[in-house]
């Protein structure tokens, strides 16, 4: 006689977004390469979402970092940009649809229009704010979704419970990025303009912090990037997410060490304690602070809940 023998349900699945910032070419590869080597996550998005101009300077690593990630046994998902402005990006990203070997994650609706029939992810910079615009990019071939940061508890879950066979992932710790912009704050900063902003971005590993007049802090600056002052961390939040219906979590590259931040939430899926979690992630960065406003419903800049 037989005996059944049941496997184990996955835990879910750890995703690294793209490096939001313009880091040097050199520091943006040896990222890489540790997150290949030591990082306990599944999936690693890699590209450039915030501005083209920055591509060139790390392009040559790409094929490097895709080569040492796979080796890894990491899956590769290469991105595109979340604002796109003209022909040049327009053709860029119509080169990057055509990439077969690879994933593609879109991150403006003109790349979902060129993916269309063939399976691709959608990043959180796609407005998906119910489950109507969830099935309508299944239909299209988005295998995996990654929701607006904005969403409520209550709204994932509606969403999640519909989500058919499109994974669903929520993007668990690091600056949220809120909105974007044709123009380059980081250039006007400096009286510059886009077109001649002489990448004044790139000494700016964790972006340009913004400050209230009572010298609060606000909003951080990123080239055509507006992002949260306050780091999202859902540790908190991660088995109701797991019950709710999200296969994934998304952990968005910060100047912290990013293979401790993701063994610490690897082992939050494993079933470890969330306050222990919290401890850690805060000795990891001192200099966060952190929040999951949105995710309570509440503003989003709002401290952990106790």
């Amino acid at each position: 006689m037989s005996r059944r023998t049941s496997k184990k349900k996955p835990a879910g699945a750890l995703t690294l977004g793209p490096v939001l910032y313009n880091w040097e070419p050199a520091l943006w590869r040896d990222f890489y390469f540790r997150i290949a080597d030591e990082a306990p996550v599944d999936t690693v998005v890699v590209g450039e979402v915030v501005c083209s101009k920055r591509e060139p300077f790390f392009a040559p690593q790409i094929p490097k970092v895709v080569e040492r990630l796979e080796a890894a046994g990491k899956e590769v998902v290469l991105a595109g940009l979340a604002l796109v402005t003209n022909r040049r990006e327009m053709a860029t990203l119509e080169e990057l649809a055509t990439d077969a070997a690879h994933v593609v994650e879109a991150n403006d609706i003109a790349a979902i229009a060129l993916l269309q029939g063939r399976p691709h992810d959608v990043g959180p910079h796609v407005n998906v704010y119910n489950e109507g615009t969830l099935a309508w990019l299944a239909r299209r071939g988005a295998r995996r979704v990654a929701l607006p940061i904005e969403l409520s508890m209550a709204q994932i879950a509606a969403i999640a419970a519909r989500r058919g066979k499109a994974e669903i992932e929520v993007f668990a710790f690091g600056r949220a990025p809120l909105a974007l912009s044709a123009r380059c704050y980081s250039a006007r900063a400096r009286g510059l303009r886009k077109d001649n902003c002489q990448f004044v971005c790139a000494g700016l590993a964790q972006g340009m912090a913004l400050e209230t007049l009572d010298a609060k802090p606000f909003l951080v600056v990123n080239g055509t990037t507006t992002m949260s002052a306050t780091w999202i961390d859902l540790a908190a939040h991660v088995g109701a997410l797991r019950k709710a219906g999200v296969g994934r979590l998304r952990l968005s590259p910060e100047v912290v060490d990013m293979v401790a931040v993701a063994r610490v939430f690897r082992g939050l899926l494993d079933g470890a304690d969330p306050k222990a979690a919290q401890k850690a992630l805060a000795s990891l960065a001192p200099q966060a602070r952190f929040s999951d406003g949105f995710l309570r419903g509440t503003t989003g800049a709002d401290g952990l809940a106790a």
